[in-house]
């Protein structure tokens, strides 16, 4: 299939300086709200796609129940390929050892070149988490981050680590613009356990990525095999 990348999307090299938008993430399993985040990224922001970042092997969710990462990978392929402005990128499952974004965002400048703009689309809770992150300073230089919050999200905690809501960048902290999404109530947690409970999921994930979990049995034990 075109669509599946191994480590880039589908608009380099047409001649104009790229606006992209990079969705890392576990995708343990991608739902709805992964993908209106995406979306609603697309839009804000005037991307020229959006490159869905399945990792491989989490440095920091060794002990979650992750499915393997071909598997993670497959269900991103599954949820995306109607839309013709998403892709969804090996980089990080073929990359040995931990997936660092750091590693992920030099090797997207090395590909698009300096002139590209390049978003990391997160959830808001996760640009605190970003300051633990390895190389965290060298990373704001290449990167701006678009966080994404629910509707009240309180943003206060954020006043220490960087300029809001501007997105405004001051030296040794991340440029972050804020995008409230209201289907992020949608957790890839909660889904997890509704499948261990026997709950339905309907609605939830994309359809084909609810019959691919039903069929392969993810989720179901109290612990699934680690990637």
């Amino acid at each position: 299939m075109e669509r599946i990348v191994k480590g880039v999307g589908m608009n380099k090299g047409k001649g104009k300086k790229l606006h992209i938008g990079i969705m890392g993430g576990t995708f343990n399993p991608i739902h709805h709200g992964h993908l209106v985040t995406a979306q609603e990224a697309l839009e804000q922001f005037k991307l020229d796609e959006v490159i869905f970042m399945p990792c491989g092997q989490p440095p920091h969710k060794r002990d979650e129940e992750i499915i393997p990462a071909e598997e993670r990978y497959l269900m991103t392929v599954i949820a995306t390929a109607s839309n013709p402005r998403f892709t969804v990128s090996r980089m990080e499952i073929e990359r040995k050892g931990p997936s660092y974004t750091i590693d992920t965002i030099k090797e997207l400048r090395t590909i698009y070149g300096e002139g590209t703009e390049i978003f990391f689309i997160t959830g808001a809770d996760a640009i605190l988490e970003i300051l633990t992150w390895k190389d965290a300073e060298k990373l704001y230089d290449l990167c701006s981050f678009i966080a994404a919050t629910r509707p009240g999200y309180c943003l206060e905690k954020f006043k220490e680590i960087h300029v809001i809501p501007e997105g405004k960048k001051e030296r040794g902290k991340p440029k972050v613009y804020f995008m409230e999404i209201p289907a992020l109530a949608i957790s890839s947690t909660d889904i997890r356990r509704r499948v261990r409970e026997g709950k339905p999921i309907k609605y939830l994930v994309p359809e084909g990525v609810a019959s691919y979990i039903q069929k392969c049995g993810f989720y179901r034990g109290r612990k699934a095999k680690e990637s």
